[in-house]
């Protein structure tokens, strides 16, 4: 498990993966009290650009590197500043590997004097919407626009995976470039399934038949992390994205009035109360931690989990010798306006160039290196972790859950999508938690539970104190 921080009030990477996808965050780091975001007068001019040099870096001048260094270490973003310094050999390069950025970044911002690039990840990491609002980060659409270190022939920004660039922008900028890739599904243990001739279900239909299979044979078809109806969310929110395409899930985000009571969602909500009132879900779920509920479906007590594409390295040292774990993407309905490959996928690792930057252009190249596909691809063997840079994977071993990661994006396209309610509006995530915590343990219908939600959204969409935001 990754060691960034967790806005979540559990030890898993999922909050901080949600979290980095969007521009606000429940607890700021960063307050309002900082300057302007005009060029430091210590600012290093750039050199001329050519084909060798497209950013235009001073060759000599000195650059400033602070990295989260979290379960994924630091070596990956060394390694980056190795090709920079054989690339720029005068270079001064000062590399800060650190736990708590936010806590060590916050007074360097305000006095205007911040690194060239800062890797804005793990707990108390700034926040993001107050950098952008007092204009401390520097558009990064001239880096999107270079051709990429090992394909010149293409742009930076057409080697990334589906919505990277849309995760970083706030406001119309493009101001964070996010390395990692994350995708959530449900999960399953590939032999385990092919033991007992089960194939994975395509339409809710097939899960359902396939569930009345499962517990015929013992076997609780579902488990979910209890404690955290944030998991169980996830699947639900999917199938509804997938029946009521993306007009369904700007909607939402939008507070648009009656968004919660759209066709797709009631049609989600249904098929979740139905999973729990044919006692499709493991007994006992509600109780468990995302760690015990996990732990007894590497048990094979249940079937399915709902996870983020973090489950199979959060599993080591817990899930048995040839459990091979896989994941799926959500089932829909068949007549979706999104098709079955559909995925919730986010990218997220943070990285940013403050517009104080002494030497700005070094720090483009330097992000220009490091979203290199060969930076990428070390990256992925190191850490068995899908990078956010396109064929990254293409050509290694990859782990049996890693490998169902990297299979479930090319199958998706361009279909991916993710919801951004749940850290634009803290409030209104905790509502949606509480009422598919209730939804999945009976004590509320599908009608009461969009009726429930609806009226935490009409509310937070109604609060003046509340900055709002658009897609």
């Amino acid at each position: 498990m990754n060691s960034e921080s967790q806005v979540r009030p559990y030890p898993s990477r999922r909050g901080v993966l949600k979290t980095a996808v969007t521009a606000a965050v429940a607890a700021p780091i960063l307050s309002g009290c900082v300057t302007s975001g005009d060029k430091s007068d210590k600012t290093v001019a750039g050199a001329a650009k050519s084909a060798d040099n497209p950013l235009g870096v001073k060759a000599d001048a000195p650059l400033e590197v602070v990295v989260f260094k979290g379960g994924y270490g630091d070596d990956y973003a060394t390694k980056a500043e190795a090709q920079y310094t054989a690339k720029f050999p005068h270079a001064k390069i000062d590399h800060k590997g650190l736990q708590k950025v936010g806590e060590a970044m916050q007074p360097r911002f305000v006095a205007g004097n911040p690194p060239d690039v800062v890797d804005n990840t793990g707990a108390g990491r700034l926040d993001i919407a107050t950098l952008v609002g007092s204009n401390q980060v520097s558009d990064l659409s001239e880096l999107l626009d270079a051709p990429a270190l090992d394909d010149s022939g293409r742009k930076l920004r057409e080697t990334l995976l589906p919505g990277v660039v849309d995760d970083g922008t706030f406001g119309g900028k493009m101001v964070a470039l996010n390395f990692t890739y994350t995708v959530w599904g449900l999960w399953y243990s590939k032999p385990f399934f092919a033991q007992r001739g089960w194939a994975y279900p395509k339409t809710w239909d097939d899960m359902v038949a396939l569930c009345a299979t499962i517990r015929k044979a013992g076997i609780a078809p579902w488990t979910y992390q209890g404690k955290y109806p944030e998991y169980i969310n996830d699947p639900l929110l999917s199938m509804a994205a997938k029946i009521g395409g993306l007009d369904l899930v700007k909607a939402v985000d939008n507070l648009e009035p009656g968004a919660w009571k759209a066709d797709g969602l009631a049609q989600a909500a249904a098929a979740f109360a139905e999973l729990a009132g044919k006692g499709y879900i493991m007994s006992g779920s509600e109780a468990l931690s995302h760690t015990e509920a996990q732990a007894a479906w590497c048990q094979k007590k249940a079937a399915f989990i709902p996870c983020g594409s973090w489950l199979e390295s959060e599993q080591k040292g817990v899930a048995p010798a040839g459990f091979d774990m896989v994941m799926g993407p959500v089932p829909g309905f068949g007549t979706d306006k999104l098709p079955v490959t559909a995925v919730e996928a986010a990218s997220s690792e943070s990285f940013v160039v403050p517009s104080k930057a002494k030497n700005p252009q070094g720090g483009l190249e330097y992000l220009r290196i490091l979203f290199a596909k060969a930076s990428a691809t070390a990256f992925a063997q190191a850490n068995n972790t899908l990078p956010a840079v396109a064929g990254a994977t293409d050509g290694l071993t990859l782990s049996s859950g890693l490998g169902s990661v990297r299979d479930a994006v090319t199958s998706a396209g361009q279909d991916t999508f993710v919801y951004r309610f749940r850290t634009w509006y803290a409030p209104l995530a905790k509502a949606v938690d509480d009422a598919t915590g209730e939804l999945v343990n009976k004590r509320l219908n599908p009608a009461d539970w969009a009726t429930r939600i609806q009226k935490a959204a009409d509310a937070l969409a109604k609060d003046t104190s509340v900055t709002k935001y658009h897609r």
